[in-house]
């Protein structure tokens, strides 16, 4: 007689799948709002440079009017350009020269052979910002302007905001990573075991079914998680996976489906189970067809095993009752439409239940959706056939059976 004590670990790749799938959703939503928001704010900002060049056009044609390049023109956009959000520099050509005006000296603004040009630089936008000024008595007057290419303000809340969303991820993924190791630690300490193959299989059954501390005075008994026999271990799948379909084996259902109920209930979503069988069917290539047909319209592969000779099981976390219905009525269309000579109206049954906001376990739900199957069967009208709950019944029937 051997003794193994299984570990139950399959629930840690998930919960480090859904950890990181979260993480990265978070991390790209991030990226993906900053990208969106800063060139919204660029080209806000190319919208407020023209809006605000053509407003100091407009005063230096007025302004020059009365006077062009006198002290009331100069002192007139130099305010107007101070004034402004968004424009950098400006350069007003006259019939006797180029003039500079810039909000910070020789940021916008160099100087070659004594005539001013706009400088070349990645803060500074490429914006064609130019306007004649046809003033009386003054030949080849214009105005040209360079604006900023951000507004510094804005980008710096966008980033800070984007910074506090990736620090929430990181949060989240240190935190839940701590606590998971936490409670690990916390299962796998202290655990002292009685040796069970020194006991007789009388004696074993016994213990596992009515021992407590108290009944064995003197010696501390913790039960090992599963205990395996010899024989047991013959019937125990080599791999989680069917060699003849590439799911997973039938005896699983019930752990699996267990293990995805306690995650449900826990974060309160729902959960869809489904139970399909072919009809008429002898064919494992069909057979094999259907289920890879079935994991590309349902979900991921792991969640889906054999059921009997030519059916199939699947577990649908997430799902609402309605959505499997809608999923399986698209699963058969597809089916009849791509395989028309091996499967007719009848040949392909489904039976659907759902978790539907209760607290129940595997059995529970595998029966319901039997019964919903059988159902199907002997329907002439519709081979699609859903088990609907009513959970505050279902809840009052519990507490009174309590």
């Amino acid at each position: 007689m051997k003794m193994h004590q299984k570990n139950k670990t399959g629930k840690k790749p998930v919960l480090g799948a859904i950890i990181a799938v979260t993480c990265i959703a978070i991390y790209l939503f991030a990226l993906a709002q900053a990208a969106v928001r800063i060139y919204i704010s660029i080209d806000e900002r190319r919208i407020t440079a023209d809006r605000e060049f053509n407003r100091i056009a407009t005063l230096a044609y007025t302004t020059g009017l009365q006077g062009f390049m006198d002290e009331t023109f100069t002192q007139t956009i130099t305010n107007a350009l101070n004034s402004s959000t968004s424009i950098e520099a400006l350069i007003i050509t006259g019939p006797v020269g180029e003039y500079a005006f810039e909000k910070q000296k020789d940021y916008a603004v160099s100087w070659v052979n004594n005539s001013p040009r706009f400088r070349d630089r990645f803060t500074l936008s490429k914006q064609d910002l130019y306007m004649p000024l046809s003033l009386p008595e003054v030949r080849n007057a214009n105005i040209k302007g360079i604006a900023s290419t951000f507004d510094t303000a804005g980008i710096t809340g966008i980033l800070k905001q984007t910074l506090l969303i990736i620090l929430i991820g990181f949060a989240f993924s240190f935190f839940t990573i701590l606590l998971q190791t936490l409670l690990g630690k916390q299962t796998a300490s202290g655990h002292v075991y009685t040796p069970f193959d020194k006991l007789k299989k009388d004696t074993k059954e016994e213990i596992t079914k009515n021992t407590t501390e108290d009944e064995l005075p003197g010696r501390q008994i913790e039960l090992p998680q599963e205990i395996i026999t010899e024989e047991e271990e013959e019937t125990k799948p080599a791999t989680p996976y069917s060699n003849r379909s590439n799911i997973g084996w039938e005896q699983n259902i019930s752990n699996k489906l267990d293990d995805e109920l306690h995650l449900c209930s826990s974060t309160e979503n729902d959960l869809a189970f489904l139970l399909i069988e072919l009809i008429d069917v002898s064919n494992d290539d069909l057979f094999i067809q259907s289920v890879d047909e079935a994991v590309d319209s349902f979900g991921t592969r792991e969640m889906f095993f054999e059921y009997g000779r030519w059916g199939f099981a699947a577990i649908l976390p997430g799902t609402s009752l309605e959505e499997a219905i809608t999923s399986s009525e698209k699963y058969c269309q597809k089916i009849m439409e791509k395989y028309p000579r091996s499967f007719s109206s009848s040949a392909l049954n489904i039976g659907i239940t759902s978790r539907s906001g209760r607290l129940l376990k595997a059995d529970r739900i595998i029966m319901e959706a039997a019964a919903a199957l059988k159902k199907a069967k002997s329907e002439s009208t519709t081979s699609i056939i859903a088990f609907k709950s009513d959970p505050d019944k279902y809840r009052e029937f519990i507490r009174k059976h309590s």
